[in-house]
């Protein structure tokens, strides 16, 4: 009797999201180094081969896995904050939208600003994501700004926009460590620390350091 196991034939797209789904979660726990196509294979319960034939390399593949999720993660935050909301109630839904991504996600969050930020050149590829989700919040502020009559310029819109990214991934990492934690709560503790600054912004209040 043949010992080659037997796969149920599937249309090809629903087969590569099985093949990435077990590769996000292999990723998530071995690191791109450490994780191998044998047990990713294994885990789709697929044949080896047949991953290097759909997806190719393990960079390849990797590299499948970031478009994936960084896909997810920006279509959840575009498609929650509609442009005509007022400007505070844009940021509570795309913060609650990432926060319900990575909740829902944690080992695809992993996968994008743990095993992808130390290694090239999958970097590069986190830091034009980064660069795109930067570039979202700033677009917010911008039109919030511009709502209240107001403008700054373009580089403190860019630091503002940059603390506000860094600040959330922060919180982020920790509620991927926190499984219990409620990922609407964890947005409504982010915009607590955000908005209220940010307000403060939009009418004009800075602060600035004192003179000797």
């Amino acid at each position: 009797m043949s010992t080659v196991p037997a796969f149920k034939r599937l249309p090809r797209a629903v087969r590569e999201q099985q093949m990435l789904d077990a590769a996000v979660k292999v990723f998530s726990r071995r690191g791109f180094h450490a994780a191998s196509m044998d047990e990713i294979a294994e885990d789709a319960g697929i044949s080896k081969p047949m991953v290097y034939a759909y997806l190719g390399t393990k960079e390849e593949l990797f590299v499948a896995c970031l478009h994936r999720e960084g896909t997810r993660m920006m279509q959840a935050i575009a498609g929650a904050a509609a442009p005509d909301l007022p400007a505070d109630e844009r940021l509570w839904r795309g913060l609650r939208a990432f926060f319900g991504f990575v909740g829902a996600h944690r080992d695809g969050w992993a996968v994008l600003y743990r095993q992808a930020r130390g290694e090239q050149p999958f970097a590069g590829e986190l830091a034009a994501m980064r660069a795109r989700l930067v570039e979202v919040v700033a677009g917010m502020l911008d039109h919030a700004l511009r709502a209240e009559g107001r403008e700054i310029t373009a580089v403190d819109l860019e630091v503002v926009a940059y603390a506000l990214v860094g600040a959330t991934e922060s919180l982020a990492d920790w509620l991927a460590d926190h499984p219990d934690a409620d990922p609407e709560k964890t947005a409504t503790r982010m915009m607590n620390v955000a908005w209220l600054g940010a307000a403060q912004l939009l009418h004009g209040v800075t602060w600035r350091p004192p003179t000797d």
